[in-house]
């Protein structure tokens, strides 16, 4: 596994603007060659009869800030994902801070009062709570803030509700932002269209466990954190037509390769753990930001461009001070 180096001063905490003034370092899959552009070049290198595939899912406001009905005692929660949902409750899995103190039967309070909750079950470091009342769900899109990976160390913004957002997000239900998608504007996508190139979508809600180091467990068991996941038909058919008239599958970010290549459906959760010697049957070259040592998402890139050829772009990336990971900049693999 590929591990790493970084300065903490090229963690971006910021993201860039406009979007697509982002660096852009192309990497050559056969020869390893690397050079460095910006992305409002991408046009450059896609080629009529390319297809274009990005992730429309949408962030939810998942970072809720509370109370402990009883002491008081102040209470931070991420939701996860929806585990049930009734007319007048909703129950999602969540992890909270301080752990310790959410015990089962834990009763939590939420904007002053109007929302209610109560902790259910523990299991692996995640509680199920129930938030209660007829508008629990839209109470928590209210009171709720983006939520930011802990790497970026400064309070949310009002600007990141949308700054960390694709420009073409449409489907609730993330708790991460596609981020290779974060660079497109759509000035940028006309452009793309322009040229010949289909510009197409899958949706795939991104998952906490897209940040969590990969461990002995997902290495033995060879999956991953499963997550929601689909492929509209007309996408199945573009790329379709793109293999069979000799154009390229162009997937952008880690998530769209994993829809992609999730061949068993074209709906549902995919647990697909893509790792050095994973065969690639539709994606033939990839954008993606910069990734955190030790995660599912640099052995991914690693398994596409080959540990040596990414070891050498993310070396020079830091010799060329690239901003990283989620507001950071982006890599072009072909």
């Amino acid at each position: 596994m590929i591990d790493y180096s970084l300065p903490d001063e090229l963690i971006a905490q910021h993201p860039c603007e406009p979007r697509d003034a982002a660096r852009l370092l192309l990497l050559e899959r056969k020869t390893g060659k690397v050079s460095h552009q910006i992305f409002s070049d991408l046009p450059e290198f896609l080629k009529p009869g390319d297809c274009l595939v990005l992730n429309d899912t949408r962030v939810i406001p998942a970072r809720l800030f509370g109370k402990k009905a009883v002491t008081g005692g102040q209470v931070e929660l991420l939701l996860i994902a929806p585990s049930e949902i009734s007319e007048r409750a909703i129950v999602y899995r969540c992890i909270g801070q301080p752990a310790r103190n959410l015990k089962v039967g834990t009763r939590l309070t939420f904007d002053e009062g109007v929302l209610q909750a109560e902790v259910l079950e523990w299991n692996e470091g995640e509680r199920l709570i129930r938030f209660e009342g007829r508008d629990a769900q839209r109470t928590i899109r209210r009171i709720g803030q983006m939520p930011l990976p802990p790497y970026i160390d400064r309070p949310t913004a009002a600007e990141d509700s949308e700054q960390y957002q694709t420009v073409y997000s449409r489907e609730e239900g993330a708790v991460a932002a596609p981020t290779a998608g974060l660079h497109f504007t759509p000035e940028l996508l006309e452009r793309i269209r322009s040229i010949g190139v289909r510009v197409v979508f899958v949706t795939l809600h991104v998952g906490w466990g897209t940040f969590k180091p990969v461990g002995e467990k997902e290495m033995t068991a060879g999956k991953l954190h499963p997550e929601q996941f689909s492929i509209p038909q007309e996408t199945a058919d573009a790329i379709e037509q793109t293999k069979k008239t000799g154009g390229r599958v162009i997937a952008v970010g880690t998530t769209v390769v994993r829809a992609l290549e999730t061949r068993e459906s074209q709906k549902g959760s995919t647990d697909l753990f893509i790792r050095p010697g994973f065969p690639f049957k539709v994606v033939d070259a990839m954008i993606t930001n910069f990734h955190l040592p030790g995660t599912s998402l640099l052995l991914l890139v690693s398994a596409f461009a080959g540990e040596e050829n990414i070891r050498k772009a993310y070396t020079e990336a830091i010799a060329q001070r690239y901003r990283f990971y989620s507001y950071g900049d982006a890599m072009l693999i072909v």
